[in-house]
């Protein structure tokens, strides 16, 4: 027998979806990829169930482009409670340790200071990272501890917004790959409480703004009242998760041999960094970079052309 056809819609192009809490991102994935009816589609980095905000959602092409995401700096909003650490270092672990609360605004504000700029980080077993296949989260709900090693993140803004003991609200700033429930915990650690994550908002991925996003809720509304073509209309165009990069117009020839994987000579084109190529029509064709012999090769290009 022949390979069953896909029968959803080939659609391209990337959705801020604002995530609702208590949902896994894989739950809100399939979700709206089923409002959709596409037939690819993948976020780019979990938020933990708890967490509201940016995610993030590729369709089609865009998932090509999707480690760009990954890579990218993040933005969030934290409430944390000290005085009690959880086994899951937020809400819906179970408490394993807690202490009294005796510290100051200016007790805070010198532990804050420790944690900005480069920092190490052990990552949590309660989290996504893989070890031989397996989030470690799935060794974690056996009892079982894995040995992690510690990783270096920068904290690129930790700035506290609001502190009424034992809760404290900051917005973080950081590098990719930062635990924000480690680093509330390591705070409360350093305080001598212990502290958890009690409300998580993300508020940007890269250069993507928050008032970009929407809910599932809202798409819903939308399809109900204008069809695929009301959540169409939502969908950013596939090369806006790169949108950072520079971007290069080619002729038609060094569209063409570009196109056939070719790399192609282009006087005074940057020599280290990524590069956005459009057709000579103005049509996005991927990604390239110089090599070593001084041409623009492809890294990455779009199929539907």
């Amino acid at each position: 027998m022949g390979r069953r056809r896909k029968s959803g819609r080939n659609i391209d192009g990337i959705i801020l979806l604002n995530k609702a809490g208590d949902k896994t991102s894989n739950f809100e994935l399939q979700q709206v990829r089923r409002l959709f009816n596409a037939n690819k589609a993948g976020h780019t980095g979990s938020l933990d169930p708890i967490a509201t905000g940016m995610l993030p959602i590729c369709f089609g092409e865009s998932t090509k482009f999707s480690q760009y995401l990954l890579d990218s700096d993040k933005g969030y909003t934290v409430i944390g409670k000290l005085g009690e650490k959880t086994e899951t270092s937020d809400r819906e672990g179970e408490i394993i340790q807690t202490a009294e609360v005796n510290v100051s605004l200016e007790q805070l504000q010198l532990v804050l200071k420790q944690f900005r700029g480069e920092i190490q980080q052990v990552p949590s077993m309660y989290s996504a990272l893989k070890h031989e296949g397996q989030p470690l989260y799935k060794y974690a709900r056996q009892g079982i501890v894995i040995e992690r090693q510690a990783r270096t993140q920068q904290i690129y803004l930790l700035e506290l917004e609001t502190f009424e003991s034992p809760y404290f609200q900051l917005r973080v700033e950081c590098s990719k790959g930062t635990y924000i429930r480690n680093l509330v915990e390591d705070i409360g650690d350093t305080l001598g409480c212990g502290a958890h994550v009690t409300e998580l908002h993300r508020d940007f991925v890269g250069h993507f703004d928050a008032m970009d996003m929407i809910s599932f809720d809202e798409l819903e509304a939308l399809k109900q009242t204008q069809g695929f073509e009301g959540i169409d209309e939502q969908l950013l165009p596939v090369d806006s998760a790169i949108a950072d990069m520079q971007a290069l117009r080619l002729t038609a020839e060094m569209s063409h041999y570009i196109l056939q994987g070719q790399a192609v000579m282009i006087a005074h084109a940057p020599t280290d960094e990524l590069l956005r190529l459009f057709s000579h029509e103005g049509q996005f064709l991927g990604v390239a970079a110089m090599d070593e012999n001084g041409l623009i090769a492809p890294k990455r290009l779009i199929s539907s052309i």
